[in-house]
């Protein structure tokens, strides 16, 4: 597995500055692959371990992988913006990704909330791979995502039912990997989760 120690920045983002984490493996490079994270409002930051996860997962995969406290979180500035903000913070994270670590290919991984925000970006960036875990189908517009897109969900996760997801997932024909009673943060089960996404990367 490659490793990498995260360095802890701050980038121009477009309410201000932006706190970012990046853990690069150095040349020869992927690409780069963005992390966002669970709802401002509710603790979520760049720090929680589904997002480190996340992160581990690309890294190992051979992308620089960058994740972003979102505006009003850490040192980043602004204030929550209802997921339009948050949207164009992880635009601004890209755009900066790109111009520092290089071109290659573009991944983008959320978790809950940070699952709207990677899916409405994708949209915009059109990545080669998306990775959306317990994303919050019931909670934000999700919009349909590309064919392959890897979506994980816990069967008892109390903050976004899996039914919601898989009553998204459905019209889209979209498969969902259930992890047995694993709830919303995935304890107990991240080592797994790190290994599902580092198989769906090999593809």
């Amino acid at each position: 597995m490659k490793s990498a120690t995260p360095s802890r920045l701050s980038i121009d983002g477009p309410a201000g500055r932006l706190e970012i984490v990046v853990n690069d493996p150095g040349e020869p490079r992927r690409g780069v692959a963005l992390v966002a994270h669970p709802h401002p409002l509710y603790g979520g930051t760049l720090d929680n371990k589904v997002v480190q996860t996340l992160a581990k997962a690309f890294l190992a995969s051979g992308y620089c992988a960058l994740r972003l406290n979102f505006r009003g979180v850490g040192a980043s500035d602004g204030v929550f913006d209802e997921g339009r903000g948050e949207i164009e913070d992880f635009v601004a994270l890209a755009e900066h990704a790109r111009r520092t670590y290089g071109g290659g290919e573009l991944a983008l991984g959320g978790f809950s909330f940070g699952g709207f925000v990677a899916a409405s970006a994708a949209a915009r960036l059109t990545p080669k791979q998306l990775v959306l875990v317990a994303p919050a189908v019931d909670r934000f517009p999700l919009a349909a995502v590309p064919a392959g897109t890897l979506v994980v969900h816990g069967e008892e996760d109390d903050v976004v039912p899996l039914k919601s997801a898989l009553d998204w997932a459905r019209p889209q024909q979209l498969p969902v990997v259930v992890f047995p009673g694993a709830g919303h943060f995935f304890h107990g089960n991240l080592v797994t989760l790190q290994r599902l996404v580092e198989q769906h990367c090999r593809v």
